[in-house]
């Protein structure tokens, strides 16, 4: 008779690296190629077999609630990784808006959504931070550290869920208000200069002259924030994972 508690023990390996891979931006997402992320689940999974115990499920519903948490564990890891990227779109987003260059939107291959040009941008510079800084080795380190704080097993939803969600969105608002904060200040003050102008001089045409200065000296001002995104998101790697492993923890 073949034994397939051996087959049973790997596949539970496999659950919650493979949320992490195919739930996250940085490791893979929606728009890698499915071999890509199929080799990456089993490179994770091939790692972690000799350093995490395995226990024996001994009914179909048992495996099945197990699985459910495994897959609760790796998603919430990945969701801390989408909030990092989230809040560097959602500052791109309010910037372009601040440009008027919503009306240039176009769907964001990687989101599925549409998203204008500067959030696109602050988007891709954000994964490739994260790449460069090796966040993708902290969140590695985090999956296996969760291992060690939530073993697989059964376990139970703790109250501490709702607050940690709201942690999140806290981070993606406080992100993506940091990288917009310093464009919204400068047309702010557009916006005045161009006012008294306009008293000064009522025969101008604001429309004609207002939107170009606007648009100049926004992108003048974007120029010089993108080398800062950067150093903003490597700041905010290390909280997306603090408050990844605080999210899985309710789950314990």
């Amino acid at each position: 008779m073949i034994d397939f508690a051996p087959v049973a023990h790997f596949g539970l390996l496999l659950a919650r690296p493979g949320m992490l891979v195919m739930a996250a931006p940085a490791f893979g997402g929606t728009y890698a190629p499915t071999q890509m992320r199929i080799g990456l689940i089993l490179l994770l999974a091939l790692t972690l077999t000799p350093l995490v115990p395995v226990p024996d499920v001994a009914n179909t519903v048992g495996l099945g609630i197990v699985v459910l948490r495994e897959l609760a564990i790796g998603f919430a890891l990945a969701l801390a990784v989408r909030a990092l990227v989230a809040g560097a779109e959602l500052g791109g987003q309010v910037s372009g808006m601040q440009l008027m260059l919503s009306y240039g939107s176009v769907i964001d291959p990687q989101g599925g959504v549409r998203n204008n040009m500067i959030g696109s941008i602050y988007g891709n510079l954000t994964i490739l931070t994260f790449l460069a800084i090796n966040g993708h080795h902290t969140f590695i380190r985090s999956l296996v550290s969760s291992y060690r704080a939530m073993p697989i097993g059964a376990g139970h939803v703790d109250p501490s869920l709702a607050r940690s969600v709201m942690e999140m969105m806290g981070m993606v608002f406080v992100l993506g208000l940091r990288l917009a904060a310093p464009l919204i200040v400068v047309m702010l003050v557009v916006e005045l200069a161009t006012g008294l102008i306009s008293r000064a001089a009522p025969a101008l045409n604001l429309m004609m002259v207002g939107t170009p200065i606007r648009l100049v000296v926004g992108l003048l001002v974007v120029a010089a924030l993108v080398p800062l995104v950067p150093a903003v998101i490597t700041r905010f790697t290390g909280v997306a994972a603090q408050l990844g492993m605080q999210l899985a923890g309710a789950f314990r």
